[in-house]
């Protein structure tokens, strides 16, 4: 539409043909846009969601001699799946964050219920 000399949007004109990645809006939504609020929305989501399975290891885990609390993996997956069935993602996040800490890179649930995670 942006070379259409019959088109009368004007929205269309006015944006730049193509961004670089040099450029800071390079791969990210218009801002103020829906898709830039879904966005945001999922991300707090995903916070609420980590901030809850520290809670849960903090109250099924046991306090270790370094003063951590820790939990195996086999455990938590226990107590949470009932929750969310997005405990190793979730996991995951908490750890990019430095929440937690866990030996290896992806938990399986049955091969790794005995690694040891441990709320930082």
């Amino acid at each position: 539409q942006r070379k259409n000399p019959f088109s009368n949007d004007d929205r269309l004109a006015s944006r730049p043909v193509h961004t670089h990645r040099g450029d800071p809006t390079y791969g990210r939504p218009p801002e103020g846009s829906q898709t830039e609020q879904r966005g945001k929305d999922a991300h707090s989501h995903v916070g609420k969601e980590v901030e809850e399975l520290c809670l849960i290891i903090r109250s099924t885990g046991e306090v270790g001699e370094d003063g951590h609390v820790s939990v195996t993996f086999g455990q938590l997956f226990e107590t949470y799946v009932t929750i969310s069935n997005k405990v190793v993602g979730i996991l995951l996040r908490a750890r990019k964050h430095g929440l937690v800490h866990f030996e290896g890179e992806m938990l399986w649930q049955g091969k790794d219920d005995d690694v040891i995670i441990t709320l930082l």
